[in-house]
């Protein structure tokens, strides 16, 4: 198996069944627990249509959109050992993992919210994300702030 991933490895995901959006559908299989995909997607179609109510917006699928590039990160530290000492390298970010890591970490904060259905707290959390604040983006601005510090290694990077 090769260590990139290329055209041929990557799945395809069909739309959704509402909003024929991949994005959508992409929310709803990485929230979705136990095999659960209906449970999932009535709580995920309940979450955005409540987040663009909230929003006063006429398409939850671009409220979706503009929470999910909010919080997906430009840059990510990877470990690497060189001459005796680990280095903490800052590598950038494309395409697919962006999001892979913005869907993880909105699922993440919304299962860490207390008091209230799922949906309502990753409605709560799209609402956050759009709004550029809650714990999705404060990982997001971790992640940034982690590659600035360790920009002086970026020429270990191969």
């Amino acid at each position: 198996m090769p260590r990139k991933t290329t055209k041929s490895l990557e799945r395809k995901v069909n739309p959704d069944r509402k909003y024929q959006s991949i994005l959508v559908q992409r929310l709803i299989n990485k929230s979705m627990l136990d095999g659960k995909k209906q449970a999932s997607e009535r709580a995920v179609y309940a979450a955005i249509e409540g987040a663009a109510k909230k929003l006063k917006s006429e398409n939850p699928v671009e409220v979706l959109e503009k929470a999910i590039s909010n919080i997906s990160p430009d840059f990510e530290v990877k470990s690497r050992r060189v001459g005796g000492a680990n280095y903490q390298i800052p590598f950038p970010i494309s395409g697919h993992r962006q999001l892979h890591f913005a869907f993880s970490w909105l699922v993440q904060s919304a299962r860490a919210r207390g008091g209230m259905p799922y949906a309502k707290r990753l409605e709560a959390e799209i609402v956050d994300a759009y709004n550029e604040t809650g714990a999705a983006f404060k990982k997001k601005e971790d992640c940034h702030r982690m590659a600035e510090a360790n920009r002086a290694f970026a020429h270990f990077a191969r």
